[in-house]
């Protein structure tokens, strides 16, 4: 349908809308014309991506001043779902409106894991194989080698792309990965470098959250976006662990030990190089300032064309940027090596020592005369020598480059982190296993730069709740902060709390209790209890991977689990990905089967985070505990500290607002659209408290009745064997189309609203 939204000309692929999809495309709307940033929670399964895009991309036709959608995920199978999404859009466009609606380009762009098709090396096992293998085909002295030398093999599709040169481009239309390497290989261009390349040209473009948050990563790919771009951060519940994960570096012995080995192989390979090709070595300096005028790190207004053009670059540029004690490669090791004896030196610790990065580099300059200008340039230096150096496998290097980034980091920030070196493994605390962990504190650091360079960003998840928090953990101003609901005609969701088992025993994994016998088997009885009424799939979540280990092996010995599986097989979810995704696959199986499968998983794990137990897989899904953070945690303990002395945010209200949308993520994954129903079951006596429940999404307390509040789990069971009663009879098709909107309903709630005044809410 074709519809109006104050004013705006809406494409949206669908004959009718949900009423939430409306208010969210209404509030969406409000902040691209206020050009400001917002965050917007909706319900799962009501179409949040599709509403983004049709909005988006309708308002880049209205107002072709604004710039690029780009379009953040956390996955590769997220980034092909909304190019899939956007290719029926443009197709409804194409097809309804043709030459009214204007063309798109989008693409999606990922690693060269994803887009080779180069025959041999696209066969190769890992990322990082094929990253080192497409190097060595491709990078610029091996194919200046191959002028002389017949022997050197080049990519073909690489070479393809390159003759091709500004003919190198895309037809009109949306490009998923699967097109790119098909497209690929019919013009014998390389997809992983034309998409690099159209992304200056594409209206939409989608990709990965680091290639936006990691600075590293983000000033090869995101630098040269403009800034009227309307970047949206999807699923982004996390966003401020992500940030923190960007920039922290965690430094073992081991991997001092092989940046060490590291070094020495550069170190030899210069001593060769100085032998053979000096005037190479001459030159890096200038190619890196090039590189950093390019990058933008140092200003091109400085630097004239003469200049820029000019293989000796002027005293007062060279000042301005890398100090001249690493200039020179056989100085820049000498430098990383004393960097590195120091870093060893301060491992050789008995107890924790916690200090921030003014301190470090204080010391650091007292004790081996290194200061912060000169750590900053560290990991710039370090990817100019590689290049000059020739060396392809970088990730051979992977020690070093994390030791220069160590540098760079807190060369770079004298606040918001925390230096932290511990003699023993958290997990192994007799084992002697020394760390030093450079920790960001502050989430705000990595999503500055995003919010100060682009009008508009958007934070949108289904489970964004409780909201309140995120403006002050990310340190910004949103323009609109809304949490929608969703429109239902029937109860498909039951959310329930129980709070003790039949023998009046409290349910909670508080530490106080959660080991006591009676606590463990009711746990298990209201498992029993569920697998014999709740059909198909059964997920549970647990709040640490020992405490589901703990739980289990009691359960063994209680006889529960042979319980279980009279009703339901049972399959766990491990710390391996490889048998976690085979366990997965038997569940679905089980469930397809009819057998029935119950998949006992923990919260923040891979399965909490990325993988929907839609339909029949998932009728019903347990918390077993409310998922605090490991409170003794050091690191996060540093991090509290921090966020209560910076931003006044309480200890315990930060706890509780990660345990919750942990929780909210969890037991969000059995509804993935309005047709679907399950019952969620929050089994901690905790949950009865305003203080934490208030706290859960809109969407789902909405549901949560007073009757289903402090149960017990025999009471929680008659509840259960009412509500999948009632969800067992045929679903009214045409009652659903009650809580839709047409055109015309939009049509004569737009008018409602100009003679009004109204807003919806």
């Amino acid at each position: 349908m074709k519809f109006k939204l104050e004013g705006l000309d809406v494409y949206f692929p669908y004959e009718f809308i949900y009423p939430e999809q409306y208010s969210y495309m209404l509030e969406l709307k409000r902040s691209l014309d206020a050009r400001g940033h917002c965050l917007l929670e909706m319900p799962t399964g009501t179409g949040k991506t599709i509403t983004l895009l049709s909005l988006i991309t309708s308002y880049q036709l209205a107002h072709p001043e604004v710039g690029k959608l780009v379009y953040c995920t956390r996955t590769v199978p997220e980034m092909e779902k909304v190019l899939a999404e956007l290719k029926e859009l443009l197709e409804y466009r194409s097809k309804h409106f043709p030459g009214g609606a204007g063309s798109i380009m989008a693409l999606g762009l990922s690693s060269r894991k994803n887009l080779c098709v180069h025959p041999q090396v696209a066969d190769e096992g890992s990322r990082e194989s094929v990253d080192a293998q497409c190097r060595k085909l491709t990078a610029s002295w091996v194919r200046e080698r191959s002028v002389s030398e017949e022997s050197v093999d080049l990519c073909e599709f690489f070479e393809g792309h390159e003759r091709a040169g500004s003919e190198a481009l895309l037809p009109t239309g949306v490009y998923t990965l699967a097109d790119l390497r098909q497209f690929g290989k019919e013009r014998g261009w390389c997809p992983y470098f034309l998409a690099r390349h159209m992304v200056s040209f594409a209206n939409v473009v989608v990709y990965n959250y680091q290639y936006m948050i990691d600075p590293k990563v983000s000033q090869m790919v995101s630098r040269e976006l403009e800034k009227e771009c309307v970047v949206v951060f999807d699923e982004a519940h996390n966003i401020d662990n992500v940030c923190i994960e960007a920039l922290s570096v965690n430094l073992r012995q081991q991997t001092m030990d092989a940046a060490s080995r590291n070094l020495r192989t550069l170190s030899n390979k210069i001593t060769h190089l100085k032998e053979t090709d000096e005037k190479r070595l001459r030159d890096e300096y200038s190619r890196l300032v090039q590189g950093l005028v390019d990058r933008g790190a140092l200003s091109r207004e400085r630097m004239s064309d003469e200049i820029l053009a000019h293989p000796t670059l002027p005293e007062d540029v060279l000042q301005e940027t890398v100090p001249g004690n690493i200039r020179r490669a056989e100085h820049y090791i000498a430098f990383m090596n004393r960097f590195l004896a120091y870093l060893k030196d301060r491992l050789k610790v008995n107890q924790v020592v916690s200090e921030t990065p003014a301190s470090f580099v204080n010391s650091l300059q007292q004790t081996v005369q290194i200061d912060a200008k000169t750590l900053r340039f560290c990991y710039d230096r370090l990817s100019s020598l590689l290049k000059t150096l020739q060396i392809t496998n970088t990730d051979d290097f992977t020690p070093v480059h994390l030791l220069a980034d160590f540098a760079t980091l807190i060369g770079t920030y004298a606040k918001g982190f925390a230096i932290i070196i511990e003699p023993f493994d958290s997990r192994l605390p007799n084992i002697p296993d020394p760390v030093i962990q450079l920790s960001c504190l502050d989430a705000s650091l990595a999503m500055k730069p995003i919010f100060s360079k682009f009008q508009s960003v958007v934070i949108t998840s289904g489970t964004l709740s409780p909201i309140e928090l995120y403006p002050r953990i990310l340190n910004f101003n949103p323009v609109s902060i809304q949490s929608f609901n969703m429109t239902l005609t029937r109860n498909c969701m039951c959310p329930v709390v129980v709070t003790r088992g039949a023998d009046q025993t409290p349910l909670t994994t508080a530490f106080e209790l959660r080991s006591d016998p009676a606590v463990v088997r009711s746990y298990g009885r209201l498992l029993v209890d569920l697998s014999t009424v709740v059909p198909d799939g059964i997920v549970c979540f647990f709040v640490s991977y020992l405490y589901m280990d703990q739980i289990i092996s009691k359960w063994h010995d209680m006889g529960i689990l042979q319980e279980i599986m009279q009703n339901k097989l049972i399959f766990i979810e491990t710390q391996d990905v490889v048998e976690t995704t085979l366990a997965l696959d038997n569940f679905r199986r089980a469930c397809d089967s009819g057998r029935g499968a119950i998949f006992l998983s923990v919260a923040r794990g891979k399965v909490a985070e990325g993988i929907d137990f839609d339909r029949h897989y998932g009728r019903c899904v347990v918390m077993f505990g409310i998922p605090y953070q490991y409170t003794l945690s050091r690191i996060l303990r540093a991090r509290l500290d921090y966020l209560q002395e910076t931003f006044q945010i309480k200890e315990n209200d930060y706890l509780t607002f990660d345990a919750i949308r942990q929780a909210s993520q969890c037991v969000g994954r059995v509804i993935r659209s309005k047709a679907d129903y399950g019952m969620m079951v929050f089994a901690d006596r905790r949950y009865q408290r305003h203080d934490k429940r208030d706290k859960l999404p809109g969407w789902i307390t909405r549901h949560l009745l007073e009757a289903h509040l402090n149960l017990s789990t025999d009471m929680m069971l008659h509840v259960a064997r009412d509500f999948m009663r009632n969800m067992a009879q045929p679903l009214d098709r045409a009652a659903m189309g009650k809580s839709l909107l047409s055109e015309q309903a939009i049509a004569a709630l737009n008018e409602a609203q100009e003679r009004d005044g109204m807003i919806l809410g």
